[in-house]
């Protein structure tokens, strides 16, 4: 063979090699980010319409939650929010609608002193995504249902589930960062909402709405 056609040859296995370890390199990103962001991966891929998009605004956020300066809570902060969330869920009996007010603030002020921002729905969510991406799901229904009971449209299942949902992402803000964070080459299955609020049989158990329930009902429902 000529020299000319040796480096044609040549040209084209380095394009072979090239394309092959692109590829290899772009499964291996996809799968991390799939890992690291769980179902929040699907639904900035519908979002964003295309793949590359949609790695590219995980990445962003990826980078952006790199600046944060986050920080646990000492044990003595975290048992005074666990006290105050009873207090909220003890509420529910007579003001459900006042209750996941209540617990979607409280939500909002442990995030605060984690270090993550905490105004504009869509912010808290892309910063949290990136460590809590499995528990983002429980947070948007929540905010969902927050929305439907201010304007009175929420029924009080709607509340019961929002304090449920709620409760999921409060929990995880609560728990030691390496507690906490379910990153790549981790695994975590999110627990069916129904088991944060009764013990077990009694998941399905309808939230008591009257003062004669007392509170003997709502640690029924609410606690786990």
């Amino acid at each position: 063979m000529s020299t000319a056609i040796w480096v044609v040859v040549a040209l084209v296995v380095v394009a072979v090699l090239a394309a092959a370890g692109y590829l290899a390199m772009t499964r291996s990103r996809t799968a991390r980010l799939r890992r690291r962001f769980g179902p929040e991966y699907d639904r900035v891929l519908e979002r964003q319409g295309g793949r590359a998009a949609a790695e590219r605004e995980l990445r962003s956020r990826e980078q952006r939650h790199g600046e944060l300066e986050l920080r646990d809570l000492d044990p003595r902060r975290r048992e005074e929010y666990r006290e105050q969330w009873v207090r909220v869920q003890e509420r529910f009996v007579d003001a459900p609608e006042a209750a996941v007010e209540q617990a979607d603030q409280l939500v909002t002020v442990v995030m605060g002193e984690r270090g993550y921002p905490a105004r504009g729905f869509e912010e808290k969510v892309a910063h949290l995504s990136v460590e809590h991406g499995r528990t983002m799901d429980h947070y948007r229904r929540a905010h969902t249902i927050s929305g439907k009971a201010a304007t009175q449209e929420a029924s009080t299942e709607d509340l019961r589930q929002a304090m449920v949902h709620y409760r999921a992402l409060f929990e995880e803000l609560l728990a030691p960062h390496g507690d906490a964070h379910h990153g790549e080459g981790e695994e975590h299955t999110t627990k069916n909402p129904a088991e944060h609020a009764a013990p077990d049989g009694e998941q399905h158990a309808a939230v008591p709405t009257g003062p004669a329930a007392g509170h003997r009902g709502d640690e029924r429902t609410m606690r786990s």
